[in-house]
């Protein structure tokens, strides 16, 4: 199991207790804290070092996972770096495995700030806020349906606080 997400000790100890391995790769801590941007191009924009980000971000050393943990990850990343981040979790995912990934529904108001999200035993995830990293964008469903237009399925379901919640197959 990979988990992209702020690290979590009480998920590390829910899902070893289920006998579960689990990979921790905090993406978003990594992509804004982290010197990745090298500069900018002849038009202002921020140009990024895509391959040592994920060189260092999320290098598996061949590990495959069978469930990604994705929670908000892409919302906060730079955009240069979204598609390279899913294009390197669908080579590290099983054939048949899923991504569990929310997806914020809108960039203003208190729902959209930065959290670490626990696995719970029953239905629900609590939420506790993280490092202050400002929201980048709010995915719509075509855009996400692009993002994810490698993997075989989809399933989209609306959760509360103006957040979408998606389980994604490989």
């Amino acid at each position: 199991m990979l988990d992209t997400g702020a690290t979590s000790p009480s998920n590390i100890n829910y899902l070893t207790s289920l006998g579960q391995s689990v990979f921790l790769a905090d993406v978003v801590h990594d992509a804004c804290a982290g010197n990745w941007q090298t500069g900018t191009d002849e038009n202002g924009n921020p140009v990024w070092n895509i391959d040592g980000f994920l060189e260092q971000s999320l290098k598996f050393s061949g590990r495959m996972f069978d469930v990604v943990l994705l929670w908000t990850t892409l919302d906060y990343l730079p955009e240069a770096l979204v598609a390279p981040v899913v294009d390197r979790l669908y080579e590290a995912t099983n054939p048949g495995g899923q991504v569990l990934a929310f997806f914020h529904t809108r960039t203003q108001g208190e729902e959209t700030m930065h959290c670490r999200f626990h696995i719970t035993p029953g239905d629900d995830v609590e939420v506790q806020i993280s490092e202050q990293f400002p929201i980048q964008r709010a995915f719509t469903n075509r855009s996400i349906k692009q993002l994810f237009a490698a993997w075989s399925d989809y399933r989209q379901f609306l959760a509360k606080d103006s957040v979408s919640e998606l389980l994604i197959t490989r």
